[in-house]
C-alpha cells in the first residue's frame, strides 16, 4: 500500500511553521501564558461596534461568506478614495501573499527580499518553487536601493518590502519608498507590506497612483483593528491585477462574521484613534522597562518595541527563554545581527508589568550562564 506521489517540489522542501504560536508554548510548557506580547497582536482588543456586529452575524453563519466581499471593499475604496476594483480582501496579508506568490512565481523565478524580513513572505515563495535572493538591512532598516540593486542584477519578478518593518520596528518616509518604486525595474511588481501602517507617523505613507501596475500595498485588520484571530487583510493595486486574483483564491475562504466586523471595525475611527494612543502610551512604557534595565529600545512605527540585549543572539535567546519560562510570551529577530534582540508587543498594563518582572529576573540568568 502506498501514500501520496508528492510533487518533486514538494519533496525537496522541509515541513516549516514560519511561527510557533503561543499556543503551542504553553502546550509544551504545560502552564498558560500570564502575558501574551509576542505575536504582535492588538492586546487591546477590536472596536466594541465590531464585536457587536459579529456576535449579530454569528446566528447567520450558515451562510457562506459574501464571494466578492462587496460591502468591504466599498467602504474601504470610499476612504482610501479608490474604486472596488482596486481592492482584493482576502484572509489576512499571509493569505494574499499566498496568493500573490501562486499568481507571479514558477520554479526558479527569482525573489528579492531582505534578510530577517518577514518569514512567511519566503515561505509562500519557497512553496511555488522561487529563488531567494536576501539583501542585508542597512542598520536597523531595510535598504531599499540594495533592494533594487539586488533585483536588477537578478532579474527579480518581486520585491518584497514591509514599511514599517517588522521585525525591527523601523520606517522609512513615504519620500524614500516612492523614490525607490521609481526605481523599480520592468517586468518586477514591488510589494510593499504596511500591516503596521496605522501606527506609523504622518509621511510615511506615500501617496502612490492606484492604477500603478509596478507595486501592489499589503494592508491587514490584524493589527490596527485588532482583528487578527478574523483573518481579513487587503491589498491596493492596479485593476488587471487584482482581477488576476480571481484565478486562483479561494472564493468562499473569508469568514461572513469577520467580513461583518471589519466594516464596522474601519467605520469606527474614533476607537482606532484610542488604540493608536494606547499603543503610543505601551510603547513609551516597553522603552521604559529597557532602560530601567540598562537595555535600549530602537524607535518603533509598530505595535510592538524591539529591545537590544547589547550583546550576540546567543545571549538575547537566553533572555528570552528566561522570559518565556516566567510566564511572557515573546519573540526575537532570527538573523544576525539583529538577534541580538528581543522583540515585545504592546498590550494593556497588567501584561507589561509581568514582562517588567521577568525582564530583570531572565537578564540574571542569562548573565550567569
Amino acid at each position: 500500500m502506498t501514500g501520496p506521489r508528492y510533487t518533486r517540489l514538494v519533496e525537496s522542501l522541509p515541513a516549516t511553521v514560519p511561527f510557533v504560536g503561543p499556543e503551542t508554548s504553553e502546550r509544551q510548557r504545560g502552564a498558560p501564558f500570564k502575558a501574551r506580547l509576542g505575536a504582535n497582536e492588538n492586546g487591546f482588543g477590536p472596536s466594541p461596534r465590531a464585536i457587536a456586529a459579529m456576535e449579530t452575524a454569528a446566528a447567520d453563519q450558515w451562510k457562506y461568506a459574501d464571494p466578492e466581499s462587496h460591502r468591504l471593499k466599498a467602504v474601504i475604496a470610499a476612504r482610501l478614495g479608490i474604486t472596488p476594483a482596486h481592492i482584493i480582501v482576502g484572509e489576512g496579508i499571509d493569505g494574499l501573499l499566498g496568493y500573490l506568490a501562486r499568481l507571479v512565481v514558477e520554479q526558479g523565478d527569482p525573489v528579492v527580499t531582505s534578510d530577517g524580513a518577514y518569514p512567511t513572505f519566503n515561505y509562500h515563495v519557497a512553496g511555488f518553487g522561487g529563488i531567494l535572493h536576501k539583501v542585508p538591512y542597512l542598520g536597523d532598516h531595510e535598504d531599499p536601493a540594495a533592494l533594487i540593486h539586488k533585483a536588477r542584477e537578478v532579474g527579480a519578478k518581486l520585491i518584497y518590502v514591509a514599511n514599517p518593518d517588522n521585525p525591527m520596528g523601523s520606517w522609512h518616509k513615504a519620500e524614500v519608498i516612492a523614490e525607490m518604486l521609481a526605481q523599480v525595474p520592468d517586468g518586477t511588481l514591488l510589494v510593499l507590506d504596511e500591516a503596521y501602517i496605522e501606527f506609523a507617523p504622518e509621511g510615511t505613507a506615500p501617496l502612490i497612483d492606484p492604477d500603478d501596475p509596478r507595486i501592489i500595498r499589503m494592508r491587514t485588520f490584524s493589527k490596527g483593528y485588532g482583528m487578527a484571530g478574523a483573518r481579513v487583510g487587503y491589498a491596493i493595486a492596479a485593476p488587471k491585477l487584482i482581477a488576476a486574483f480571481d484565478k486562483v483564491r479561494n472564493h468562499f475562504g473569508m469568514n461572513r462574521a469577520a467580513q461583518i466586523g471589519a466594516v464596522a471595525a474601519f467605520q469606527d475611527t474614533d476607537y482606532l484613534t484610542q488604540t493608536v494612543t494606547q499603543v503610543a502610551v505601551a510603547r513609551k512604557r516597553l522603552a521604559e522597562i529597557a532602560v530601567d534595565n540598562g537595555l535600549r529600545a530602537l524607535p518603533s512605527a509598530t505595535n510592538f518595541v524591539t529591545i537590544d540585549c547589547g550583546k550576540d543572539g546567543d545571549f538575547a535567546r537566553r533572555v528570552l527563554a528566561g522570559i518565556v519560562k516566567r510566564g511572557v510570551f515573546i519573540r526575537m529577530p532570527f538573523v544576525a545581527p539583529h538577534d541580538r534582540c528581543i522583540r515585545v508587543s504592546t498590550g494593556p498594563d497588567e501584561e507589561l508589568a509581568a514582562f517588567a518582572v521577568a525582564l530583570p529576573l531572565a537578564l540574571s540568568d542569562a548573565r550567569d550562564t
